[in-house]
Formats: structure tokens, C-alpha cells, sequence
């Protein structure tokens, strides 16, 4: 999932000045798992906003509303006309949310209320964890499941460096060297084998962004809409 989390307080409050009526939309998919822009956050902030504007003797009127999705056109129509009665959207969605939301809904403003920090996992309970770049290359199948441009500090695709010392990473002495992992569990799997092989230097070239995807039963329709 897409790990976020709010940004500070003072900034949301410093983008907010001049507007006097807010909607606050919430997403709840991934960062509502990660606590981040839930129906709940969504409560939390506007109650924030609320008093502290009335602390300094500031109008404001905040509606508060909570989509399935803010990466999916067809969330995002239910609330348009309802966003349009308000000068402006503090979005409580990943960058990904915000960005679309602001596309379907332009002119209004779509303001920002989380940083977003990484695609992960949830380790424990309130414990998120980086576990993937998007890099567009995996090579998951050849390191046991583990991924050496996330795990390791180098994003090393061959072997461990010179400075790993009793399984750990020279960078952070407490946290386990990623091919120490890798090499452990494909020892129990009966693969280790599979570290002699050589992986290519991750293609850096030229690309365009942003990236785009169309599945194969839909390829036939894009084409005859152009």
C-alpha cells in the first residue's frame, strides 16, 4: 500500500489562510489503513481547523467528506458537486489522489495535507515499512522475495558491499544487510544458486514521464477513441 502522513499542522493552517470555505476530503483505501487520511483523520483535522481559526477569530466553514478512492474517476464524480460549493480541497489522499483529484475537478483548488512517504507494508500495529520502489524491473523472483534496491542502503543488485560486518549494514549498524537476508533465505530454499547470478545494471536511460499502463483487453478501445 502507499504509506503517508500528515504534514504539519502550521502548514496546513498557512495554506488554508484567505479561504473561508473548505472542503476536507478524505481517501479511504491506503492512507486510511496507515492513519493517515481516513474518515477518522478526516474528523481529527477538521476539529484542529476548527478551533484554531476560532481561537484567532477567523470565519470558516469546513465540510468534511470521506471517497472509497482518489485515484478513481468514478469516486471522485460523486463529490463533484458538492466540492464545487467550496473555494477549496485539502486533500487527505497520497500525491497520486491529489494530482487526479485537481485534474477531474479543475479549477478548484486542490490543496495538499499529507506527505507521501513510500509504498510498504504494515509490520506491526501502527508500524509501516518500505518494501518497494516501483522500479519497474523486479527481480524479486532471483532474491528470494527480498528487494536489494529497497532493503539494502546502496540498492546493490549484486552481492553485499565491503562494509557489511556480522550481517549488518555499515550504514545502520542495526538493521540487517539485505543480501545477508537474501543469502539466508535462499540457503534454506535450496537456491542458492541463484547467487552467482549477474543482474544487470537497472536501465537508466531516457523515459517518459508520467508512465502510463493499459491492459490488454483495452488496448483495441484506446486506440479507436483516437
Amino acid at each position: 500500500m502507499i504509506v503517508a502522513e500528515r504534514k504539519p499542522f502550521t502548514e496546513i493552517k498557512e495554506m488554508l489562510s484567505g479561504y473561508r470555505k473548505i472542503l476536507i476530503l478524505g481517501c479511504g483505501t491506503c492512507v486510511s489503513v496507515c492513519m493517515a487520511g481516513g474518515e477518522k483523520e478526516v474528523e481529527i483535522l477538521a476539529s484542529q481547523i476548527r478551533m484554531a481559526f476560532e481561537k484567532e477569530n477567523r470565519e470558516i466553514e469546513i465540510k468534511e467528506a470521506t471517497i472509497q478512492r482518489q485515484c478513481d474517476r468514478e469516486f471522485i464524480e460523486t463529490i463533484r458537486k458538492m466540492a464545487g460549493e467550496y473555494e477549496a480541497v485539502l486533500s487527505l489522499a497520497c500525491g497520486a489522489g491529489v494530482q487526479f483529484v485537481a485534474e477531474l475537478l479543475a479549477p478548484l483548488l486542490i490543496l495538499p495535507g499529507l506527505n507521501t512517504r513510500f509504498i510498504g507494508v504494515a509490520e506491526a500495529e501502527g508500524v509501516w515499512s518500505e518494501r518497494c520502489r516501483a522500479c519497474g524491473d523486479c527481480v524479486l523472483s532471483e532474491t528470494a522475495g527480498i528487494c536489494p534496491v529497497t532493503i539494502c542502503a546502496k540498492s546493490l543488485l549484486n552481492g553485499p558491499c565491503g562494509g557489511t560486518r556480522d550481517g549488518k549494514c555499515e550504514v545502520d549498524k542495526d538493521k540487517d544487510c539485505a543480501w545477508t537476508l537474501i543469502y539466508r533465505r535462499l540457503q534454506e530454499g535450496g537456491k542458492l544458486e541463484k547467487m552467482r547470478k549477474i543482474h544487470p545494471p537497472k536501465k537508466h536511460g531516457v523515459r517518459i514521464y508520467p508512465q502510463r499502463q493499459v491492459n490488454e483487453e483495452f488496448k483495441k478501445e484506446v486506440k479507436s477513441e483516437k
